[in-house]
């Protein structure tokens, strides 16, 4: 049996007539049924690519010229891998997520009868950024901060200001690169594993303007730091905690494990509708504080929780959405992996004055079972796991209390369709999916399920 070959070939240039978008945003044209994904490619484009990679079923081409262009096209100058969409309207951004989440309901959960609603938007889709982490490396014996480039780690350096950042977090961003330049402060080296500077963290609350920077090494000791501090204090008088993180593994991950005070407090607070949190250089806390509240009005409209319901929050982080929902129910349980975010959720309870709340330190998969046999009945789960979704023990975890609601938070329709299934195989069903677009410019999407329990 002769081998099928692509009707392309690596280095080819062709004209394509682009048909529809992945979930990544990328254009897709086909030739004689064979698909090619053109990054910045839109639909109802023609377009001259060059294929550059050909595999059995699939290829990748480069977008080379628009012929025919779409009338959602957007001019826009980024080459960093931060941002995917910029080059479409906002219209159509939210358009293809809208089809992603649907696409994923439908293919992976067989749930195309619920309803998803459309996502809710940002009026001004843009500075939305509240928390920004950025590589330093060196150009002609010069610091440089950016962002990687795409399916790469070569930083492509920021010579304009970041157009979803706030404008307050680029300008410390550019002091404390420049300052660390001046004083002779070497970056850090991926690959030979030398240097000292390898990140800087600011995160700043947004409706109490207060900032904290975070200055990320390789080495224990971080040369010149106090005339850093007083850099930073000078430029940025609204800065009020400077951290330093001290990172020494070869690893991907940003934050060490040890982090040193440098100056100011050790916390930044930040107010999501009336409650306040205090916020660690480690903590979890969502970089879109306006959309943020958008979404757990939702959560806690999907929740209904009457006075005298028990509740579980599933990584529930600094307790931000445990304390919302400590506010309507009777008692509130969170569990947390990271020991500083559940230090921090127990200083956010006592700083709202909420004694209903307890957290707990450990992973939900483990804690929720021991629960389960110490006799603990909750009324509603609410669920808020990373990209990867949740361990099946959690999901087993939850059918087995019998919650009346699971209100499911999730940052990955994939994983989150994954799990949607597996809980209506246990005996929930899915009421509704509402989208909420946490990050305009790329293809993320944050959602919020409702499944209620079937009675039988």
């Amino acid at each position: 049996m002769s081998k099928k070959l692509a009707p392309v070939k690596k280095n080819e240039t062709i004209t394509l007539k682009i048909e529809d978008l992945t979930h990544e945003g990328n254009g897709v044209g086909k030739v004689n049924g064979y698909p090619i994904f053109i990054p910045k490619a839109l639909p109802n484009e023609q377009a001259v690519i060059k294929v550059v990679k050909v595999n059995k079923n699939f290829g990748y081409g480069k977008l080379l010229e628009v012929i025919q262009r779409s009338p959602h096209r957007i001019d826009a100058d980024h080459q960093c891998g931060g941002c995917q969409l910029q080059h479409m309207s906002y219209e159509l951004e939210l358009q293809m997520k809208h089809n992603q989440v649907k696409n994923v309901l439908k293919k992976i959960a067989h749930l195309d009868h619920v309803p998803v609603h459309e996502p809710i938007s940002m009026e001004h889709p843009w500075h939305y950024r509240h928390k920004v982490q950025m590589p330093v490396g060196e150009k002609n014996g010069r610091l440089v901060t950016g962002f990687y480039q795409p399916r790469s780690h070569r930083i492509i350096e920021t010579e304009k200001p970041c157009t979803i950042q706030d404008p307050a977090i680029n300008a410390i961003i550019e002091t404390v690169r420049g300052a660390s330049s001046d004083l002779g402060i070497q970056a850090y080296n991926e690959k030979t594993h030398q240097g000292t500077l390898r990140h800087i963290v600011v995160r700043a609350g947004r409706n109490i303007r207060e900032t904290m920077v975070i200055i990320v090494t390789k080495t224990k000791k971080l040369p010149y730091a106090q005339d850093l501090v007083q850099a930073i204090k000078k430029h940025h008088p609204h800065v009020t905690s400077i951290m330093h993180n001290i990172n020494p593994e070869r690893t991907n991950v940003i934050l060490g494990k040890e982090t040193n005070h440098l100056w100011g407090a050790s916390y930044i607070h930040d107010k999501i509708g009336d409650l306040t949190f205090a916020i660690s250089a480690k903590s979890f806390y969502q970089v879109n504080p306006e959309q943020t509240e958008k979404l757990y009005d939702i959560t806690l409209q999907y929740a209904n929780i009457g006075a005298n319901d028990i509740v579980i929050d599933a990584y529930c982080g600094i307790g931000t959405i445990s304390l919302f929902l400590a506010q309507k129910a009777k008692k509130v349980y969170g569990v947390e992996v990271v020991p500083e975010a559940v230090s921090d959720a127990k200083k956010n309870a006592r700083l709202n004055g909420l004694a209903n709340v307890e957290f707990v330190v450990g992973t939900a998969e483990k804690v929720m079972p021991w629960w389960t046999v110490q006799g603990l009945k909750p009324d509603v789960i609410v669920v808020d796991p990373p990209r990867k979704g949740c361990d099946e023990a959690l999901l087993q975890a939850m059918i087995n209390m019998q919650p009346k609601r699971i209100v499911y938070v999730s940052c990955n329709p994939s994983t989150l369709a994954r799990d949607l299934r597996i809980l209506e195989d246990g005996g929930f069903k899915t009421e509704e999916v509402q989208p909420v677009d946490m990050f305009p410019q790329t293809y993320h999407v944050e959602c919020v399920s409702l499944l209620q329990r079937e009675t039988i």
